[in-house]
This record gives C-alpha cells, sequence and structure tokens, in this order.
C-alpha cells in the first residue's frame, strides 16, 4: 500500500481584483482571504459554496491560471507561488482542468481527434504510431467510441461533451484535476454518470480531484472531505459524510438544511439576504450578517479556521449550535 501525503499544500492564500490609486476605488475587492487547505495523493476533495464565494477563483489560483496577492502554493513539495510562466510550463502537464460549461469549452472547428491531439503535442507524448491507440483508449476511458474521433463538438450532448473534456485533461496522465462545477450544466440523470466517471478515475488512475460545486448532495457523493466555503473564507473542513450528516459551521447546517428531504420532521434554516459584496465584507465573521445564530462578539474579530474534532475544522466562535433553535 503508498502511504498517501500531500500533493497540494495552500497556506494563507488571498486574492483580490481592482484597486489602485484611482477615485472610484483605492483597494482591491478580495475575494478569498487567508485560504489555507491540503489535496492529499489520490483524494477527492468537494468545494461547495454559493456562487459569488470564491470556489471557481480557488480553483484558477491553484493552477496559477490567477495570481494571489498572498500564501503559498505547493505541488508536490516544491513551491509553486513565484514561478514564472516559463518555470511553470513543465508542471502543466501534471495539473489540468475540466471546465464548467461543455458548450464553450470545447473548439467547434475542431474533431475530437484533434481536441485531444492538441494536448499531446504540445507535451510531446504518444508521438507518431502510438497516437493512434492513445487516441482510442482515452475515448474508453470515459465511455466513447472509437468512431467518434472524427465528429465535431455539435455532433454531441452536453453529457458526451464533457466526457471529451475529461479525456483532454486525462491524455498528459495529469496527478492534479480541477473540475470546475463539471455538472451543473447537464441534465440530473447525466450528472451522475459524469460524477461516476471522475470517480471511477480517481480509483483507475491515482489522480487527485478538486471538485467544485454549489450542490452539496453532488459533493457528498464524490468527496472523501469537504471545503465549505463563504465569501472567499473556509467555513468548515471534515469527512464528506459528516459534514452532510453532522455539520459544525452554521453556514453548513444551512446548506445542509436546504436540500429537499422526505423527512419533514430535519429543520429548515433560512438565510435571508444575498452574499454581500467583497468590496464591502462585514466586520468580524463574513457570514454573521445572515447567520441565525450570531453573536454581538461576532462582529468583533475574525475567527479562525480550529480543529475541534480529529480531521475536522471550523471558523465559529460558537460550540453550542443547535439546529433546532435558532438565537
Amino acid at each position: 500500500m503508498i502511504e498517501q501525503y500531500n500533493l497540494l499544500e495552500v497556506e494563507k492564500l488571498s486574492l483580490g481584483f481592482g484597486g489602485g490609486n484611482g477615485l472610484l476605488r483605492s483597494q482591491p475587492a478580495m475575494i478569498l482571504r487567508d485560504v489555507s487547505f491540503t489535496i492529499g495523493q489520490g483524494e477527492i476533495i468537494g468545494l461547495v459554496g454559493e456562487s459569488g464565494s470564491g470556489k471557481s477563483t480557488i480553483g484558477k489560483a491553484v493552477l496559477k491560471l490567477l495570481k494571489a496577492q498572498e500564501g503559498r502554493i505547493r505541488f508536490d513539495g516544491v513551491d509553486i507561488s513565484d514561478l514564472s510562466e516559463h518555470d511553470m510550463r513543465p508542471l502543466r502537464r501534471e495539473m489540468q482542468i475540466v471546465f464548467q460549461d461543455p458548450y464553450s469549452s470545447l473548439d467547434p472547428r475542431q474533431t475530437v481527434r484533434g481536441i485531444l491531439s492538441d494536448a499531446l503535442d504540445i507535451h510531446r507524448l504518444h508521438t507518431g504510431t502510438a497516437r493512434e491507440p492513445r487516441l482510442v483508449e482515452l475515448l474508453d476511458m470515459v465511455g466513447l467510441r472509437r468512431e467518434f474521433l472524427d465528429r465535431y463538438p455539435h455532433e454531441f450532448s452536453g453529457g458526451q461533451r464533457q466526457r471529451i473534456g475529461i479525456a483532454r485533461a486525462m491524455s498528459v496522465e495529469p496527478r492534479l484535476i480541477v473540475a470546475d462545477e463539471p455538472v451543473s450544466a447537464l441534465d440530473v440523470s447525466i450528472q451522475a454518470q459524469v460524477i461516476n466517471l471522475i470517480a471511477r478515475l480517481r480509483d483507475q488512475t491515482g489522480v487527485s480531484v478538486l471538485f467544485i460545486s454549489h450542490d452539496l448532495s453532488v459533493v457528498r457523493f464524490i468527496s472523501d472531505r469537504i471545503i465549505v466555503l463563504y465569501l472567499g473564507k473556509i467555513m468548515e473542513v471534515g469527512p464528506a459524510d459528516l459534514v452532510h450528516h453532522a455539520p459544525l459551521h452554521p453556514y453548513s447546517k444551512a446548506l445542509v438544511s436546504a436540500e429537499p428531504r422526505l423527512d419533514q420532521k430535519s429543520s429548515r434554516i433560512r438565510l435571508t439576504g444575498d452574499i454581500p459584496s467583497p468590496l464591502k465584507p462585514p466586520s468580524g465573521c463574513v457570514f454573521r450578517t445572515r447567520c441565525p445564530f450570531a453573536l454581538p462578539a461576532c462582529a468583533e474579530g475574525v475567527p479562525e479556521l480550529r480543529e475541534v474534532a480529529p480531521g475536522r475544522s471550523k471558523a465559529c466562535i460558537r460550540d453550542d449550535i443547535d439546529m433546532e433553535t435558532a438565537a
């Protein structure tokens, strides 16, 4: 048995947009604030939160598609935080992405053969007579047939297009994949197929996955651990089943309670208002303005993400929250 280690380590990552010395705004809008987490070799980490919470920004920052203002990113023990684009090129093969929209993420002018071959050409993999067997292998890996190689994206359904996107990501044998809401644009029945495909590829290849979604039930199904994000801050981290069945943070509780359930005995925590603007985040805990359990002390300081049980952490000053009784 291979001992698991942290393939990716993110430490106190902060990232903002805008700013400068203009008259309209002098400070950047901070999308991420002191984000820290790890992804183990062969581990699937689910990243869940509302739209605007910064989930996709984390994925792009991890891949160095966006430059963070503060914090460190280590990949396989190497600090890549300040690497130039030139120095990052050898690592691009190791870190791939599956995009949210299977319709716009594929070049409509290329056949599947060309789409998959581009990545292999860039990294000089499976050249010459080895190319065709590799292309067939990739399609088989994602459940598509050989004759699809010479078809164009518009000839496929959304689920089939996403399978092609996954095949493209897997073509260079990466060690980490960022799956940025890969099923949100698909029908529910197709979502399950794509989720099962990603889980199977992890089992077969040992690839690590950062799976981003706004749907906690989807994330819980595929993930080993779950990270709950709100307005650029991590609210809770823990094993998937425990976060889903026994959430610790008020925001996690609200997400769980919002899921459709046959059991009508479970209480629903209703959040009022919208997620605040990153231009003017609340003082103290960023969730306090919508939290039904908030105390006056919640406005005074930013709660640290602290371990409250083995493998479980939360960023909340309260330890006495009962889901049945809101403050």
